[in-house]
């Protein structure tokens, strides 16, 4: 018995060490609420103003463009999209039948020709469409939507990739949300948006425990933005520790094999 608790007493050394670095790779449960703040009530709703930025056409865009009339040979002139690569969801269908935007801003409309595009938002592109395509095509009905709409989430969260968005617009958490949402390791307090511009890449960053998140300009997510989420530290430190389990088993067991052969 007394040669057992000296083993013991010789791997407890081990065991207390990987125990901190289990514990120093602990994560608050105070950051990971998102929106956090005292204000909020079962009863009242607390209002976060914020005016949304139309997003405005750029070369490269993509644009599905639909022409509705009683003259359906002259509609089928404008629709160049197949029904079955609207339905299908493959957003690759849908950008090979849209119209591009060029470098210079511009579409090309079949017997119109080319329209500007680049600085409109889609409601004023759709106005334009409209009132070039009733010159040739009587009591024309026309509807412009952007199918080019996606956007990045990478780092720490349950599925990184590429999202289209089908809708006029998307919220931070709802780019967060198509990603599956933040891993237990994700940095809730410094997330990256990287946007593109005119003059470059534009990055800022996101503080998602802040209930201010809900009033800043770059809640609203537009066309090629990117969200990426670092990791916490205590992910590095669960990683180490991990390893150094590993290393300290090792060590154990050779220890308890020299004890072991010190018995015999």
């Amino acid at each position: 018995m007394l040669s057992m608790l000296r083993r013991f007493g010789r791997v407890t050394p081990f065991l207390f060490l990987w125990i901190l670095l289990v514990m120093s790779g602990c994560i608050s449960q105070k950051t990971l609420p998102y929106l956090q703040g005292t204000n909020y009530s079962t009863k009242t709703p607390v209002l976060a103003e914020n005016n949304r930025q139309p997003y405005r056409i750029q070369p490269g865009d993509v644009l599905s463009i639909r022409v509705q009339s009683v003259q359906p040979q002259l509609n089928d002139i404008f629709n160049t999209y197949d029904s079955k690569a609207v339905f299908s969801g493959d957003p690759g269908n849908l950008y090979l039948t849209g119209y591009s935007v060029d470098e210079f801003g511009n579409i090309n409309l079949p017997t119109v020709g080319r329209l500007k595009m680049q600085g409109l938002t889609v409601d004023e592109a759709q106005a334009l469409t409209q009132q070039q395509v009733t010159k040739f095509v009587r009591d024309a009905n026309v509807l412009v939507k952007l199918i080019s709409f996606k956007i990045t989430v990478l780092g720490e969260v349950r599925n990184p990739g590429r999202y289209f968005v089908y809708n006029a617009q998307c919220t931070v958490l709802e780019g967060l949300g198509l990603a599956g949402d933040l891993t237990e390791f994700g940095n809730r307090q410094n997330v990256k948006l990287i946007r593109q511009t005119a003059k470059g890449s534009e990055v800022v960053l996101l503080n998602l425990a802040d209930p201010n998140l809900l009033r800043s300009p770059y809640f609203f997510l537009l066309p090629n933005d990117a969200l990426y989420v670092e990791p916490m530290k205590a992910r590095t430190d669960r990683g180490n520790a991990n390893n150094l389990a590993l290393v300290f088993a090792g060590i154990s067991a050779v220890v308890l094999v020299l004890n072991y052969l010190k018995v015999l």
